[in-house]
């Protein structure tokens, strides 16, 4: 059984959480904005308010002060990776717009369903996402949609999270976007990603996890 949970959360780090994805070097030219993609900006309070509720979500499951102020050492780059997740989102659902895939809430809530039975239940993979992830529990459906888009857009390629056809794919969305990165937040480089240790979860075999869970 265990063995099986831990299949059934296997995942594939596919972000170099400290480097960074996009092909922009970022400047000052869009004042209050943490980035610009697609015309659209990613401003700097909508940054602060995300960061805000992994905050609140992890004072609220820590037993104390002393165990908050754990969480917070552990998430020393929040405000980086949280900003880089939400550019990836939108890096993401472009590149699998490209490619015509798409992702239902049936499928979001059937992958959450078998997770959650992995995790030992909806409290289980909540404290999961938070502590490994920074995923506050109300964000955790957009995240599972990620990794379903991810998924879906490396099958439809015929290929995997961690080749180079998947980083193609997503360096082109990320030139259709023209990405402005604002600098204090870092750089992203798409063509220059290697996968290696990050904080983004990708599953690897959605299918195979919860056929494995239904096995149990």
């Amino acid at each position: 059984m265990h063995r099986r949970r831990r299949t059934a959360l296997l995942l594939t780090a596919a972000i170099a959480a400290a480097a960074p994805l996009l092909t922009a070097c970022g400047n000052d030219a869009h004042p209050g904005a943490a980035a610009v993609l697609g015309g659209q900006r990613i401003t700097v309070s909508q940054l602060e308010e995300r960061v805000g509720e992994v905050r609140a979500a992890q004072r609220a499951a820590a037993q104390d002060e002393a165990q908050y102020q754990q969480a917070i050492a552990r998430t020393g780059t929040l405000t980086r990776d949280t900003l880089h997740t939400m550019v990836l989102d939108r890096v993401l659902h472009r590149a699998a717009e490209n490619a015509g895939v798409t992702v239902s809430r049936k499928e979001v809530q059937a992958m959450r369903s078998g997770l959650e039975q992995q995790a030992g239940g909806a409290k289980g993979l909540e404290t999961t996402w938070l502590q490994q992830y920074g995923v506050p529990p109300q964000r955790l459906d957009d995240n599972l949609r990620l990794q379903l888009e991810a998924q879906k857009l490396a099958e439809k390629l015929g290929t995997t999270t961690d080749r180079p056809e998947f980083w193609k794919a997503l360096s082109d969305a990320s030139k259709d976007l023209d990405v402005d990165l604002n600098p204090r937040y870092g750089t992203w480089d798409v063509q220059k990603s290697r996968p290696a240790e990050a904080k983004t979860p990708w599953v690897r075999d959605v299918t195979t996890a919860q056929t494995q869970q239904q096995g149990m």
